[in-house]
């Protein structure tokens, strides 16, 4: 018998993880042999257990799965990281890929294509189309002709259009109300953003855009400065 895969699963639902350890294991050559809720504890137990592959989720809180999977690919390129996530979303798809991610799923997926994923990523493969890896690659070509701050360059659309709000002094409640998504999904992007921003408040994050904007506008009336 060929020697069994060892895969690490992170969630912050007990309930997903434990059908997904079911789910795997039933297979009878994969092994679950390490569980994480968090991102830092999905780092840590990464560098203990030194799973082939990890099935992350996104967004859990204190921390992002992408933000994990860039620091388990930073001190082990060999872990290969399976992200997953509820909903489709182009942001999360493309901050993946660059964090390093071999492969990006939605929780929908059926659990022999799910199977099937870690065999693949397991044995070296790559879940990424080709057709995504080159619109990633359209982007960051963008991203070097961009002149905007490089922080702020950071940010997917949908995050800099929260923190401009988190700038106008909104409350989560008040941003999920005007892009009609949940409070929790907004605490999760405005994590995310702190964490791109290097801040740890939201006030040192509006403090930071006002004076990036004011900085704009100032370019804007005034080409040469």
């Amino acid at each position: 018998m060929s020697e069994r895969a060892r895969v690490m699963l992170v969630d912050d639902h007990e309930v997903v993880r434990e059908g997904l350890k079911a789910l795997l294991e039933a297979e009878g050559d994969i092994e679950v042999v390490a569980e994480a809720s968090t991102g830092p504890q999905a780092v840590s137990m990464a560098k203990t257990y030194r799973p082939q592959v990890v099935v992350m989720d996104v967004r859990m809180p204190g921390g992002s799965g992408i933000e994990a999977c860039r620091d388990i690919r930073a001190f082990d390129d060999g872990i290969q990281v399976i992200m997953l996530t509820s909903y489709s979303d182009d942001e999360a798809l493309f901050d993946s890929i660059m964090a390093g991610a071999a492969g990006f799923v939605l929780k929908q997926i059926r659990g022999r294509d799910l199977v099937d994923a870690v065999h693949r990523v397991a044995a070296g493969e790559s879940l990424l189309d080709p057709k995504v890896t080159k619109r990633v690659l359209e982007r960051l070509r963008k991203a070097r002709v961009d002149d905007r701050d490089p922080k702020l360059a950071r940010l997917s659309p949908q995050e800099e259009r929260i923190l401009d709000m988190i700038g106008e002094g909104m409350t989560n409640r008040q941003i999920a109300e005007r892009v009609h998504l949940s409070d929790k999904t907004i605490k999760n992007y405005v994590s995310g953003i702190l964490q791109k921003l290097e801040v740890s408040r939201r006030a040192e994050a509006a403090a930071y855009v006002a004076r990036v904007r004011a900085s704009e506008q100032a370019r804007h009336e005034d080409p040469g400065i």
